[in-house]
């Protein structure tokens, strides 16, 4: 299990933005399939965006795409989710995940939850 912490959740209007963080406190990100999902209340988790290693692909889902945006700093063992436009149907505890032995395509990722080591969540609140 590799010690995933996220930050960044809060309170945001509609249209506002957030951004989250995910850092990994003990090892590089550089070679990790990683990723952003999310869960709302009464609803299945889904995945937001992923990014794989395998084949270096990305995937957004489809009601994000073009308003979030997931970038890596490898440097600092952090990669971020730079959420633009928000709107309440973002709202719900959004989870980072990583992985070091998944190939998968990024596509695959998000739709299984196929990474093994998971944050703790931050909510995300979107409401006027």
């Amino acid at each position: 299990q590799l010690p995933l912490v996220e930050s960044g959740g809060g309170l945001v209007q509609p249209g506002g933005s957030l951004r989250l963080s995910c850092v990994a406190s003990k090892f590089s990100l550089y070679d990790y399939s990683v990723g952003w999902f999310r869960q709302a209340p009464g609803k299945e988790r889904e995945g937001v965006s992923c990014d794989s290693f395998g084949d270096y692909t990305n995937y957004y889902l489809d009601s994000v795409e073009g308003r979030f945006t997931m970038s890596r700093d490898n440097a600092k063992n952090t990669f971020y989710l730079q959420m633009d436009n928000l709107e309440p149907e973002d709202s719900g505890v959004y989870y980072c995940a990583a992985d070091r032995n998944v190939f998968e395509s990024a596509r695959d990722i998000c739709r299984a939850g196929l990474l093994g080591s998971w944050g703790q969540g931050t909510q995300v609140t979107v409401s006027s």
